[in-house]
């Protein structure tokens, strides 16, 4: 795994995405959506999203990886029928493949593979999991999104694994959280509400997950829930409510907040809050 994840590294020497190459080809008519007739293409062009393309160019793999904690992983040693369980129960299609711990990664495994070889096809072959394995990429957290859109493209994998300086696994990013920097959030009909960051149950009652962006989250609110000190270390709403209690607070407790909001944990476990019902507090008459 050494040498992969050396070949992953070095691609930040001199691997650089332009923005006409991201203006062209399968981008281009991901954008589009329908090919452009002749007399629409300059328009067509001038309404690609340059801040999206910018974001690619500023953004690190840090800024948009799934972090260690929310990764669905499977080992290598599990059956086929443990498999299609993990499938169904994540909902995702492919899945990282570890051997003893997360930080020992030996590839992912794609759903399509597993039921073409062991569920379409009636041969009575005894299962094998190293066979559906599929390379995936090791990437560190500073890489430039570009650079590892560029990566994917030529490799022709939609996931790469963040590693850190020692080879523990960090997160995970597909090539989905990269479309979705150039074209916006992209759902599909397997996303619930379960799967936002965020959503409103009714007027100032808010579900949030502790990963939430908690800059994106104090534009929904209008309201600044961190100090400028705190913005800089603080990134998620989990990240707040930590700062404030000075510890992992338990499910049911309730923080309240100066800015006259409530965060309720109602999901977490000893080492992290996982999620919060965030609510504006009545005012007495």
């Amino acid at each position: 795994m050494g040498d992969i994840k050396k070949g992953s590294l070095d691609v930040t020497q001199g691997a650089q995405l332009s923005q006409k190459n991201i203006q062209s080809g399968f981008f281009k008519r991901l954008l589009s959506g329908v090919e452009t007739p002749k007399e629409q293409l300059n328009q067509s062009e001038s309404s690609l999203p340059d801040e999206g393309i910018s974001k690619l160019k500023t953004l690190r793999v840090e800024d948009v990886a799934i972090p260690r904690a929310d990764i669905v992983s499977v080992s290598s040693e599990l059956d086929s029928d443990a498999l299609i369980k993990e499938f169904r129960d994540s909902g995702y299609s492919r899945l990282p493949v570890f051997e003893d711990t997360l930080d020992n990664p030996i590839g992912m495994v794609h759903l399509k593979d597993l039921a073409l070889k062991y569920i379409f096809d009636n041969k009575s072959e005894a299962f094998n999991f190293v066979e559906l394995v599929r390379p995936v990429l090791f990437v560190p957290p500073s890489m430039p999104l570009d650079v590892l859109l560029q990566k994917m493209q030529t490799e022709r994998t939609h996931m790469a694994l963040v590693v850190d300086e020692y080879g523990g696994v960090d997160g995970l990013a597909t090539i989905e959280d990269l479309v979705e920097q150039l074209v916006g959030n992209i759902s599909d009909e397997h996303d619930t509400d379960d799967d936002a960051t965020w959503f409103e149950v009714k007027p100032d009652v808010y579900i949030c997950q502790s990963r939430a962006s908690l800059e994106e989250f104090e534009k929904v609110l209008g309201v600044d829930l961190a100090s400028d000190t705190d913005d800089e270390e603080i990134d998620t709403m989990g990240g707040l409510v930590f700062m404030m209690t000075g510890r992992v607070p338990v499910r049911g407790e309730v923080i309240s907040h100066p800015s006259g909001y409530d965060f309720e944990v109602i999901e977490a476990d000893p080492r992290r809050i996982k999620k919060l019902r965030v609510s504006q507090k009545l005012q007495k008459k």
